[in-house]
């Protein structure tokens, strides 16, 4: 595989914001389960859209590896390169180790989410939802992204972690400015570090009933730099995900007339909405990425040893092999690849965490927000113009104004 394949569909560009469903079906139809596609700079990788396909390569860890030092492109990578920060070199944290040295630290990460109270986690994502509910309850309109799902997770994982109240605020805007990619990044991606170094050698010094503490009294032999690395991995791996399952499933529930109901104190819907969305409006689209760690076929490709492989998460939930009759959205089916899938997929514990926190953020606005509805048109909503992370730019609503749990406008 060259960058200058003329079949090669450009891993970018408006279609990804506007129309991916469609994309992915072109896709398929003209290229198959295995697609050839360049990122920036014209950097080759090959798409896996098939679900059958996508199992194979999550499923084989040794054909397809997470070590990035295999790859075949790297001298035709610049120090420049706006994907290293997602697809680096020799990465310390656990997306990018292998074999044994995985399966220790991906156990110690499951143990510590694991321990995790589930009324504890479940009273914490109440209060936090209530107190920014709070916030815009009077106004009678919100914007439920940036004023709300864009506010809620790190808010519940920081205190999960042992971070203080106090303290939250700050990463939420440090987790968010790394988000945004622009001049704030680097500050925000400093004051994560800076937070979570000084977390955990308070807990060294005196331990707690949180993440941290937990790790840190792992036997398996990890330093504090590398636990360090794994919980600034899992906020931002559990916040922006988790804030789009927020924002698309209530966009889904605001949108469609099936949901209806649910706007009225049903909870059932709540949890079939955030289960669609998983299915075809996943938060996270694609993922790079594994590397073939010797020739070999895929799909009817012939892959390279070190070529890019890239896990098309959205492109293999919509397979038709799959999908021929629509079951995938009944009765609670979560065979959906949105959480990933073999050794290195999202911890069972920390998808648990996810999903408690994502409903309880969407029960809590259908509780507290009277009579909610969409304040523009719903063709007018526009995405992130990513093919990585799918999600709302903003959601507007309007609403009945209302007072503070207090008792009193905020």
């Amino acid at each position: 595989m060259s960058a200058d394949a003329t079949d090669a569909v450009p891993l970018g560009g408006p279609l990804f914001q506007t129309d991916p469903a469609g994309l992915y079906r072109r896709m398929r139809r003209e290229h198959g389960a295995v697609t050839p596609v360049v990122l920036d700079g014209g950097v080759p990788a090959w798409l896996v859209l098939g679900y059958r396909e996508l199992h194979q390569v999550t499923g084989d860890p040794v054909l397809f590896s997470r070590d990035s030092d295999l790859w075949n492109q790297w001298e035709n990578i610049p120090e420049d390169w706006p994907l290293l920060p997602m697809i680096g070199r020799r990465q310390p944290s656990i997306l990018y180790t292998v074999g044994e040295r995985h399966r220790l630290r991906a156990a110690m990460v499951s143990d510590a989410l694991e321990a995790v109270d589930p009324h504890l986690l479940r009273a914490h994502a109440e209060r936090f939802a209530d107190e920014l509910v709070d916030r815009l309850c009077a106004k009678g309109e919100a914007d439920l992204v940036g004023e709300y799902a864009m506010l809620l997770p790190v808010r519940v994982l920081a205190r999960l972690y042992g971070f203080s109240d106090e303290q939250g605020p700050a990463l939420v805007t440090a987790l968010n400015d790394m988000i945004d990619g622009r001049e704030r990044a680097l500050a925000g991606q400093a004051h994560l570090a800076t937070s979570m170094a000084r977390l955990l050698a308070d807990r060294r010094a005196g331990p707690a009933d949180d993440v941290a503490s937990r790790m840190l009294a792992d036997d398996s032999g990890f330093s504090e730099e590398e636990i360090a690395q794994d919980l600034m991995v899992m906020m931002a791996a559990g916040h922006q995900p988790t804030a789009d399952w927020i924002g698309n499933s209530l966009r889904l529930m605001l949108t469609d007339d099936r949901f209806a109901a649910s706007l009225f104190g049903g909870r059932n819907s709540v949890a079939e909405a955030m289960n669609e969305v998983l299915w075809e409006d996943t938060p996270t689209q694609n993922v790079a990425g594994r590397w073939a760690s010797r020739d070999t076929q895929l799909g009817g490709r012939r892959i390279r040893s070190g070529d890019l492989v890239l896990l098309g998460l959205q492109g293999a939930n919509s397979d038709p092999l799959v999908r021929t009759d629509g079951s995938a959205l009944t009765g609670g089916n979560n065979a959906h690849f949105s959480f990933g899938h073999g050794e290195h997929r999202c911890p069972f514990p920390a998808q648990e965490i996810a999903e408690v926190i994502a409903r309880t953020g969407i029960e809590v606005v259908l509780d507290r927000l009277p009579d909610i509805d969409l304040a523009v048109p719903a063709g007018s909503l526009t995405r992130r113009p990513s093919p990585w992370l799918r999600g709302l730019t903003e959601l507007p609503v309007r609403f009945t104004p209302t007072t503070a749990l207090g008792g009193t406008s905020p």
